[in-house]
């Protein structure tokens, strides 16, 4: 007779898990990198846009994961790539170069993006389509508070402590690790209701998605990169400064995310998106006219909370996808996504090095394109009924 798993013991708290593990991982690695590569290994504008494009390489390559899914089961796939995730970062700190940080952020974004990819999949495999908006929030926000606590705990390292970058990058990648061998134990292996296809899926009624994910790929860019290279190049921030801005951003999204996602559940993915993508212009118009140490953190702040609302995105895609082709898709959706990815970051470095503002503006540009695109998102999209016009068969 077998014994019955304890209730806690669900595909919800794995993934409710997994939401903790990343921030503890990644946030801390993101946080500390602008002011480790400017202090510890003398980057320039150039130099910061190589090494974006490279970690951007394994997201161009996500569609491989699908490959993988041929030996091993998606669960067993997600936790080798969390461990490669906090290994990266816990030995990010031992190589102060490019070349050393070119070949670690390799390896912990290799984790990252192959996780990432997993995650989409599973989510909507295993939540249903009534749940899915608000438990998509609910995982924002649950990862939020995660950060609120690694940015907590990396200020009083930096701050009180004074640790250096090096205890700091292994002690955070090292709890991350920890929990992924716990997990590893904990959670019995979790059956999916449909079998998943094991070749790439390309369908041109996904067209819209597709368009949708390669906009807001390129969009993160602008964000990740050169918004907060902005906030330590020109106005100076350490790097408690940009942990206690991280701290308001997570904060933020701890207190609204759930509730995004609610109001996404209730509004519709087309509402949701148009107001998104409408203040992002101004986000990005204001970044580069902005001279303020303290606007420039406003803006800093509104254009992270932009960010949970991009779930909307995910929660159409489920509505009008067959179920079948949500891990081959989630892979494929995560290569266009990085498309942009690779090369933004390098090309932008060389805008950078002429005109900082030049980006923002081109960011906007990108804003208005994709709003253009929500604008095609039906009221209620489902199979059959994925755009409100140029529907190509």
């Amino acid at each position: 007779m077998t014994t019955a798993a304890p209730s806690w013991k669900t595909p919800q708290n794995f993934l409710l898990i997994v939401s903790i593990v990343v921030p503890i991982a990644f946030s801390s690695w993101m946080a500390l990198l602008n002011n480790f590569v400017i202090e510890k290994a003398n980057f320039d504008g150039a130099d910061i846009g190589l090494l974006q494009s490279v970690r951007e390489i394994p997201g161009f390559l996500a569609f491989t994961a699908v490959f993988v899914l041929l030996f091993i089961r998606e669960q067993k796939f997600m936790l080798l790539s969390l461990a490669a995730l906090t290994l990266g970062t816990m030995i990010t700190g031992f190589f102060p170069s490019l070349f050393g940080l070119l070949m670690t952020t390799l390896l912990m974004s290799t984790g990252f993006h192959y996780f990432e990819t997993l995650k989409q999949s599973l989510s909507l495999q295993w939540l249903s389509k009534e749940e899915a908006p608000e438990m998509l929030g609910k995982l924002i926000s649950i990862g939020a508070l995660a950060s609120l606590c690694t940015y907590g705990a990396l200020w009083f390292c930096l701050e009180i402590v004074q640790l250096g970058f090096k205890w700091v990058y292994l002690i955070f990648g090292g709890v991350g690790f920890a929990l992924v061998v716990w997990m590893a134990f904990a959670f019995p292996e979790f059956k999916t209701e449909v079998q998943q296809n094991k070749k790439l899926v390309l369908r041109k009624r996904y067209w819209l998605y597709y368009a949708l994910t390669f906009m807001s790929g390129a969009r993160r860019q602008i964000f990740t990169v050169f918004a907060g290279f902005l906030m330590v190049e020109k106005f100076g921030y350490s790097a408690a400064d940009i942990t206690l801005l991280f701290l308001i951003n997570y904060l933020f999204n701890f207190l609204f995310a759930k509730r995004i996602g609610r109001f996404i559940g209730k509004v519709g993915e087309r509402k949701a998106l148009v107001f998104e993508y409408v203040g992002l212009i101004g986000v990005f118009v204001g970044y580069a006219f902005v001279d303020s140490a303290e606007w420039a953190a406003a803006l800093y702040v509104v254009d992270h909370l932009f960010f949970a609302l991009a779930l909307a995105i995910k929660t159409y895609f489920q509505k009008i996808a067959d179920p079948a082709d949500m891990a081959s898709t989630a892979g494929v959706a995560f290569t266009i996504n990085h498309i942009a990815a690779v090369f933004i970051p390098v090309s932008f470095g060389l805008i950078w090095l002429v005109s900082p503002s030049a980006v923002f503006f081109i960011g906007a540009a990108m804003a208005l394109v994709s709003l253009t695109l929500s604008l095609n998102i039906p009221k209620k999209p489902e199979e059959g009924n994925e755009v409100r016009m140029l529907k190509w068969t």
